[in-house]
Parts: C-alpha cells; structure tokens; sequence
C-alpha cells in the first residue's frame, strides 16, 4: 500500500511540474515539439494570399485554407491600422484574439465608428454570408479557424486587393 501511495505521489507531482511555467516538465515538454503542436517561436509567417490587403503576415497552422475540403487554422499578425474591406465568406468563420485589440464591424460599408473592439482572449464566430469588415488597434494577431476552402468575397469588388495586380 505504501509503495502504491508513494507512486500515486510521484505521478501527482510530476503532473503538477509540466503545469508550473518555468518547471523542468515544461521546458523538457517543449524541447521536443510535435509536428501538431506550435509554440509561438516554432510558429513561420509568410506574406499572405492576394485577396488580403498585403502588409499582414500569416502562419498555417493546420490544414490547407485554400484546399477542396478540410479543417484548416492560421495565425494572421496584423500592423497598426490594418483594414480589411467589408466582405463575407460562404462558410463559417471562427476567429479567436490572440493579441492586441481587434476591431470588427458589420455591414456592407467600413465605418469606423460602429466598430466593436475585441480584446485579447476574445472569440466570436461570424455565420456564413455575414457581412463584416476588420482593423488592427495596434500590432493584433488573430487565430482563424474553419472549414476550406476559404473564400473573401468583397461587397466592393474594387476592394479586392487581388484585382488590383
């Protein structure tokens, strides 16, 4: 019986170490990353697709967002500022804030004035055809997840950055 306890105890303990920032559990846990799990230095950004407004980065996480079929996540990192027109998309979008403040409004045209800010740590789900428009309120980066293919369709088609080449 004492030998179980002492196990049950040894188990316990090291459970709560890989919990503690800055424990050896932690440390040893992320030195050996799968190739599922991300920290955010693993994390690589690159420029994004044509039909975002350049100047924001992006980083794939899961799946292809470009892809027939499947799930997909990505990290977007926006500079302060950064607009994106009002557009919609046939699926479903769920977009959680990772960092800085993130500022969204509805409608076919951007109005800065009606837009809600979402702090850090927030999440919402826009349904498909939801008219929505998006800015940074400083350096903010979001994480979007969903069903692919992705699709931007700008209420302005003038608006589509991808036009525009």
């Amino acid at each position: 019986m004492k030998r179980n306890l002492g196990l049950i105890v040894t188990l316990l303990a090291g459970i709560w170490c890989m919990r503690q920032p800055g424990s050896l559990g932690v440390m040893a846990a992320s030195a050996s990353t799968p190739n599922n799990a991300f920290t955010p230095d693993a994390m690589q950004y690159g420029p994004v697709p044509s039909f975002i407004p350049p100047g924001a980065q992006l980083a794939v996480l899961e799946g292809n967002p470009l892809a027939p079929s499947g799930d997909y996540t990505v990290r977007l990192k926006m500079p302060d500022g950064y607009r994106i027109a009002p557009h919609w998309h046939p699926r479903r979008e769920n977009v959680t804030v990772i960092s800085g403040s993130f500022k969204v409004g509805m409608g076919d045209r951007f109005d800065e004035s009606s837009m809600m800010t979402f702090p850090a740590g927030s999440f919402a789900y826009l349904d498909p055809d939801m008219h929505h428009y998006a800015m940074a309120n400083g350096e903010v980066v979001v994480q979007i997840h969903g069903m692919s293919p992705v699709q931007f369709n700008y209420i302005n088609a003038d608006d589509d950055p991808g036009r525009k080449k």
